[in-house]
């Protein structure tokens, strides 16, 4: 199965290609661009690399949230868009959850942190068992860097921090044993969202599959825009 995946719900810009779990080609960006010029373009080239047409692709997956809301958007536009051309099923997964096996070695607590404005993040908690399994201990969340101190204060095990958040993360857990992580393990990559929606599909019952289609793909904000909040206080003026 080749699988084409984005990832836009941060500044980054990531397109993936595979077949099945095997990776074919991958590009990250931090285009000054917007992701609504950058993203098909992208995929265009990444097709022509590597002699594939958009016929060939099986599945489409989209890092559907939570992050940016306008890069949710875009991302999920995008492959609602490709996915109905060519009547081909798409998967949403989490950025948290893709973020986490940038780091998912050994053993350990993996904390991805995307910033979410006005002083919170975007945050799941994950463990890796050290035999090969990353197991999810919290679901995402809107979180505060003093609460999710507070959640860890107590663990011994060694915190792994990804994502953009992870400067400010790391101020509120300074105490706790974070060892530091090379910068491009701190970004998001599309490779890891093409093997989640390969699994989350293949492990779906038949009848599951049946509802992986652009119709059913939705964005996951976790909570209102700026805008909307903004609405919300002039109405209760």
């Amino acid at each position: 199965m080749k699988i084409m995946a984005f990832d836009t719900t941060a500044k980054t810009a990531a397109v993936a290609l595979t077949e099945n779990e095997k990776l074919i080609a991958l590009t990250i960006t931090d285009s000054p661009n917007t992701h609504s010029v950058t993203l098909l373009p992208i995929a265009d080239t990444l097709l022509k690399s590597t002699g594939l047409r958009p016929e060939d692709v099986d599945m489409y997956v989209c890092v559907n949230g939570p992050g940016s809301f306008t890069g949710v958007r875009i991302c999920a536009a995008t492959v609602k868009g490709l996915a109905y051309t060519d009547n081909k099923p798409c998967v949403g997964v989490s950025s948290l959850h893709s973020l986490a096996m940038n780091v998912f070695v050994g053993e350990g607590i993996i904390c991805p942190v995307m910033d979410a404005r006005r002083g919170q993040l975007y945050n799941a908690i994950f463990e890796a068992d050290g035999y090969g399994k990353l197991i999810r201990r919290t679901p995402d969340r809107v979180i505060s860097a003093d609460e999710l101190y507070d959640e860890l204060k107590n663990r011994t095990d060694k915190i792994f921090l990804t994502g953009d958040g992870c400067g400010i993360a790391k101020r509120a857990l300074s105490s706790l044993d974070c060892p530091e992580i090379p910068d491009y393990l701190r970004r998001h990559n599309a490779f890891n969202a093409a093997v989640l929606g390969y699994r989350k599909y293949w492990s779906a019952t038949e009848k599951e599959r049946q509802e992986f289609t652009p119709e059913a793909l939705s964005p996951v904000y976790l909570r209102a825009s700026q805008a909307e909040r903004d609405r919300l206080e002039r109405e209760q003026r």
